[in-house]
């Protein structure tokens, strides 16, 4: 049985890697809180264990045994989200907190029942896909907000739950999951978007926003 911190650890090396490809071992130190030299020796003791493969300078990976883990985790989280959004009806800023006391006591039992009481949802308030419960996992969306070109339209899929702020602020402007957006103008030198959210209400919203924002069904406009 694996320990809560080593959970945490292979799932945040999982959403690392989603992000870079691999986990660097100072990012995945930044996102658990803790130094990077105590990153490292978790690090080695995960590989000594086979849930992980590390290259020195080139960062780290899941194994296929420590991608299972990790994804059950996901799996774990994301459900709990969607439970705590659909049925309690928490803010979409606060579930990801509260999923991250909740996911580590999650009995397999009470994890099917949730799920079938949810009519089994495939992505979570955010739009991050919720791991099928033999760990497959849909493509993400290919495109980010960022990367549109003026006159481009495309439909909100995922948006980044790593800071509350942050979700408050697109929420705010109505960037939730399956909102349609067009680029009205892009602002030169790295400047912001000019983006019309569901044919309404125009917002300039800065480069580094759109980049934590993901998109599907992008498509020229008529």
């Amino acid at each position: 049985v694996l320990t809560e911190t080593v959970q945490d650890y292979l799932k945040a090396i999982y959403e690392l890697q989603s992000e870079h490809g691999r986990a660097p071992t100072n990012a995945l130190a930044d996102r658990l809180g803790i130094t990077p030299a105590s990153a490292s020796l978790m690090v080695k003791r995960l590989a000594g264990e086979g849930l992980v493969a590390h290259e020195p300078y080139r960062g780290v990976a899941l194994s296929p045994k420590g991608r299972r883990a990790a994804l059950e985790m996901v799996r774990h989280h994301r459900l709990i989200e969607r439970f705590l959004a659909d049925t309690l009806s928490v803010p979409w800023d606060e579930v990801h907190a509260e999923a991250e006391r909740w996911e580590h006591v999650l009995s397999e039992d009470l994890e099917q029942r949730m799920d079938a009481a949810l009519g089994f949802p495939t992505s979570d308030p955010h739009g991050s896909p919720i791991p099928a419960e033999d760990g497959k996992l849909p493509e993400a969306p290919r495109y980010r907000l960022s990367e549109l070109e003026p006159s481009e339209e495309a439909v909100v899929a995922e948006v980044s739950d790593e800071e509350p702020e942050f979700l408050r602020y697109v929420g705010g402007l109505g960037l939730y999951p399956g909102a349609a957006v067009k680029i009205v103008a892009t602002a030169p030198f790295e400047g912001p978007l000019t983006v019309r959210v569901d044919d309404r209400a125009e917002h300039a919203l800065g480069r580094e926003a759109a980049h934590r924002i993901r998109v599907r069904d992008v498509r020229s406009a008529a």
